[in-house]
């Protein structure tokens, strides 16, 4: 089927406008086209960040958040606005879940694990989302010992060295409501989500298992991180233990897990860990139960009771083009597929029955620094020769490299990326 009028939304990730060039790789790069569009075609700048996107106020955006507004067409409220306003109007401390939760603790001995990130970054958790539930723990009478927190570091949506701070901060409130520190991971173990299967590994067997470096304290075991070079995204994963030498974490049959992650996309694969005996790893105890919890929906296909189910968004670009009959064909590389996909639909898992889509492989390297193009002259490939076919009436495509190689903080490899 051959159309008369076609569009092709091409979302550059991570790409921004800022007037002053000292440290800003898109002015530094050579753009002959995209310089070329500004100067003969029609442009403007739209807020991405705080209430515009749906977010907090000066709360900077996200690649989840733009594409759910960009796919929505209007405002959508995030997550982590709706849990603040619970926690504002203290309805989160009656929330039927977590009273059921706690009710289900109450009438055990099995422990309740936190698993998160620990972070004032916004991007996947808040802090007052994680300081609540301990309050809440706290106001239902759960004791102390019976509460472990799993605290996954940042330094990607934060300073590169500033666990310290937020470990401290939690620590405050563990010591305010009650509970202990069971492990810490960087990120780039326990949030990995591009199936590097030997990362979410090595975070399984700190939180899960109790295995790994051991240290007293979270200090200590930061402290070891940074003389051995490590920032916090990259924090081996190490074990807390108690004065006999014990980890104070290690998950048994019946535990309840309550991951407090809002954003899904770098929890699915350490929450599948911790679900599924099939689950692809060496470590994997394929014999333990876990009673797994979620702040929010993380896949439709967990058996996971969610605390703030998702809310319902029609309407959306994607399913207006599928009522019309339209075709439709979206695609990026790897780290980027959900949110052309999923978020680009807002929570819509499956495809509409006009759409199809394509994932490109990212590259499997360490850091995205190494090959700043990325695989963007094999999406790009793919584009053209969708757009060859003459059959899609929209193609959303998404490039990701100025985003995922500007978060390493390589200056050259982020306009290199830029120019790609």
């Amino acid at each position: 089927m051959k159309t008369s009028s076609k569009v092709v939304l091409v979302i550059l990730d991570g790409w921004g406008h800022r007037l002053e060039k000292k440290g800003n790789a898109i002015s530094q790069a050579f753009t002959p086209h995209y310089s070329r569009y500004l100067g003969e075609y029609p442009n403007g700048l739209i807020n991405a960040s705080g209430y515009h996107v749906g977010l907090p106020d000066h709360v900077m955006g996200n690649s989840e958040v733009g594409h759910m507004n960009i796919g929505a067409g209007r405002l959508i409220m995030q997550d982590q606005v709706r849990i603040n306003q619970s926690i504002e109007d203290e309805s989160f401390f009656s929330n039927p879940l977590l009273k059921n939760l706690s009710q289900k603790l109450k009438s055990t001995e099995k422990k309740i694990h936190l698993v998160g990130l620990v972070s004032n970054g916004n991007v996947h958790s808040s802090e007052s989302h994680y300081l609540a539930l301990l309050d809440f723990f706290h106001r239902e009478n759960i004791p102390g010992e019976r509460i472990i927190f799993h605290a996954i570091l940042d330094g990607r949506d934060t300073a590169p060295k500033s666990a310290k701070g937020f470990l401290n901060h939690l620590e405050e409130g563990l010591n305010r409501f009650g509970g202990k520190l069971g492990s810490i991971s960087g990120r780039f173990y326990a949030m990995d989500r591009d199936q590097r299967w030997e990362r979410t590994d090595l975070a399984y067997q700190a939180m899960v298992l109790g295995q790994g470096k051991k240290f007293a304290t979270a200090t200590l075991a930061l402290a070891d991180a940074y003389e051995s070079g490590e920032t916090d995204e990259f924090v081996t994963p190490r074990v807390i233990i108690d004065a006999s030498s014990i980890s104070q974490g290690t998950m048994d049959s019946g535990d309840m897990v309550l991951c407090f992650n809002y954003r899904a996309d770098r929890m699915r694969q350490i929450c599948r860990a911790m679900l599924f005996p099939n689950t692809p790893i060496p470590s994997l105890d394929k014999s333990l139960r876990l009673n797994v919890f979620s702040l929010t929906v993380y896949d439709k296909a967990f058996p996971v009771p969610v605390v703030f189910k998702p809310e319902s968004y029609e309407m959306t670009l994607g399913e207006v083009v599928d009522i019309r009959g339209l075709y439709q064909f979206r695609t990026a590389e790897t780290e980027k597929y959900a949110h052309v996909t999923f978020f680009f639909s807002c929570g819509h898992e499956s495809p509409f029955e006009h759409e199809d889509r394509c994932l490109i492989p990212s590259p499997k390297v360490r850091t995205y620094d190494l090959v700043p193009a990325m695989n963007s002259a094999l999406v790009t490939d793919g584009v053209v020769q969708r757009i060859i076919t003459e059959k899609y009436h929209l193609i959303v495509v998404n490039y990701a490299q100025p985003d995922m190689v500007g978060h390493t903080g390589n200056f050259d490899a982020a306009i290199a990326a830029v120019e790609a």
